[in-house]
């Protein structure tokens, strides 16, 4: 039988397809460790992005006071309303906006012989687009925003509940509820110690009056109200009369309510008293923060 001849090259051949072959292979494993990482990455990137805030949506705002609240914001210095007006009042009225879970607001307005009460409710829900910046971060900072355009001073907080309005005692001592002196000697008499006629500058806080920079019912930082607030006092007088505004702005996580209490007195002589007006506005704050946590 004749042998088979040894062929020196087809074995080399062989041998280099086995090379390549196994070169392949560890390619392949190379590639899958490089994939597994880089999704390893996206998984930490993901992990790293900031929380989202506490509220995906807004509540209906019309509908967050409490009948008595308004009752007692907007008083009709005695004059009746018949029940369809009584229902139209409290009942407020909506703003227009064009995403309600992203804002909304409500206005209530009463008018009486002696003068009008307005109350607005501006509700923000904030949402930061950046990965790297929280909801509720985002929304501390267009709080802090607010804080600086209305000049609030820093320091002096006060614990941002209502302060007691003036006892019976403490009205016959001639003094307004800004603790300044009048003429009438009952809070809300003529306010001559404001200044001629008592007046008061236009956009000044409620210091222009006589009151203490420094107390309670001066623009202040607001402690126990949400996670963070202010209080706005404003005395003006106006063609129509004087005019006092006050403001509440508070953050809890991801959204900023902006409240805006304000009188109107026909009479220029007869200052809106500040201390009724703030305690009015932080209650009703005060009930906006448990109205939102629940």
């Amino acid at each position: 039988m004749a042998r088979k001849s040894f062929v020196p090259g087809a074995a080399l051949v062989a041998a280099a397809a086995l090379a390549a072959g196994l070169a392949g292979c560890s390619g392949g494993s190379s590639s899958g460790a490089d994939a597994a990482d880089a999704k390893s990455g996206d998984a930490a990137a993901a992990t790293q992005s900031a929380e989202p805030g506490r509220y995906q949506t807004l509540p209906e705002a019309c509908g967050l006071p409490s009948r008595s609240t308004l009752h007692a914001m907007l008083p009709g210095d005695g004059q009746r309303l018949s029940s369809a007006d009584a229902q139209k009042l409290y009942a407020g009225q909506a703003d227009i906006t064009y995403d309600t879970d992203r804002r909304v607001g409500c206005h209530w307005t009463r008018e009486t012989t002696e003068g009008t009460r307005h109350l607005s409710l501006d509700i923000q829900r904030v949402v930061s687009y950046d990965a790297s910046v929280s909801d509720d971060d985002k929304a501390q900072g267009i709080y802090d925003g607010k804080e600086l355009a209305a000049q609030i001073p820093s320091g002096g907080a006060d614990s941002g509940a209502p302060t007691p309005s003036p006892s019976a005692k403490d009205k016959g001592k001639g003094t307004t509820a800004d603790g300044v002196a009048n003429a009438a000697g009952k809070p809300g008499g003529k306010a001559t110690a404001a200044g001629k006629g008592g007046k008061a500058t236009p956009g000044t806080p409620s210091s222009a009056t006589g009151a203490d920079p420094g107390g309670s019912t001066a623009p202040r930082v607001l402690d126990g109200l949400g996670d963070a607030a202010f209080l706005d006092d404003k005395l003006a007088t106006a063609d129509s009369g004087v005019h006092r505004d006050v403001t509440v702005v508070f953050r809890t996580s991801n959204v900023i309510v902006t409240l805006t209490y304000d009188q109107w007195s026909t009479d220029k002589t007869m200052l809106p008293e500040s201390q009724e007006l703030q305690d009015k506005a932080r209650s009703l704050a005060g009930e906006l923060v448990d109205s939102l946590s629940e």
